[in-house]
């Protein structure tokens, strides 16, 4: 599915995931909860995060294992809405 011009992946009526790439960063959007549960792993990667997302760069991705733990935090929350 796309939605605001981005790739993602929904459960239900929710997209539990998306992302994008700028000319100066790419962006992996999941669900807030997800990104509020591991702001610390966040912050201690020295990415950056908003409410809803984080913000990396092919030099300094985000950890695969990381990766997998947010978008199965999302999946968690959009399942139990």
């Amino acid at each position: 599915m796309v939605a605001y011009d981005m790739p993602g992946f929904r459960i239900g009526g929710t997209v539990v995931a998306s992302y994008a790439a700028f000319s100066r960063q790419c962006g992996l959007y999941v669900l807030a909860d997800a990104v509020a549960r591991y702001a610390d792993e966040i912050a201690a990667a020295g990415l950056k995060s908003t409410k809803t997302g984080i913000t990396f760069t092919p030099r300094r991705p985000i950890p695969e294992d990381l990766v997998e733990r947010l978008a199965r935090a999302s999946r968690e929350t959009a399942a139990g809405s």
